[in-house]
């Protein structure tokens, strides 16, 4: 039911939904943000501006576009400043309210990248503890609502993170 894989979120092909690290804005910017918002076309930009941006730790949705996939999912992590401004809350929520959208569009599977760990600099070991321990919580909480949660990782070192996580978690 949750998984890590190594590859690239906008050619996901298995997900009905993929998450995107977004900023405020919603209109774009480097890393994951940047990458969908490239693969997704101009179309994105355009709906995603009618938006009126994000706060930290809420959750939009979108059409996907470009993408092999429905829907995207924009929530917008912490920076990280050394733990100490709510940065685990807000993390928590950020997939929370994903989740919570996904549910509510009757999305059952979906991708996430490890969000708040590029340019907002959250550590990784860290943010994966955070997502992995929320987003069993929300399998617990909502028996049935889901069917399959991947976080897609894009180097090896964050990959075997959110691998080891996951099994230190849920056994698995």
């Amino acid at each position: 039911m949750i998984h890590a894989e190594k590859g690239d979120i906008t050619k996901i092909s298995k997900v009905q939904a993929i998450v995107n690290a977004a900023n405020e804005s919603l209109l774009g910017g480097g890393g994951v943000d940047g990458a969908i918002h490239h693969a997704a076309g101009p179309g994105l930009l355009e709906e995603c501006r009618k938006l009126n941006g994000c706060r930290m730790g809420e959750a939009k949705i979108t059409s996907a576009y470009n993408l092999p996939c429905d829907y995207i999912i924009h929530t917008v992590g912490p920076r990280w400043h050394g733990g100490h401004r709510g940065e685990e809350e807000l993390l928590a929520n950020c997939y929370h309210n994903s989740l919570q959208l996904a549910v509510q569009h009757g999305i059952r599977t979906i991708a996430f990248p490890s969000i708040s760990t590029g340019a907002f600099g959250y550590p990784v070991k860290e943010a994966a503890r955070v997502a992995i321990q929320e987003v069993n919580e929300f399998l617990i909480d909502n028996k049935g609502s889901l069917d399959e949660i991947y976080w897609i990782l894009f180097d090896n070192n964050s990959w075997k993170i959110y691998a080891e996580e996951i099994e230190r978690v849920t056994g698995k």
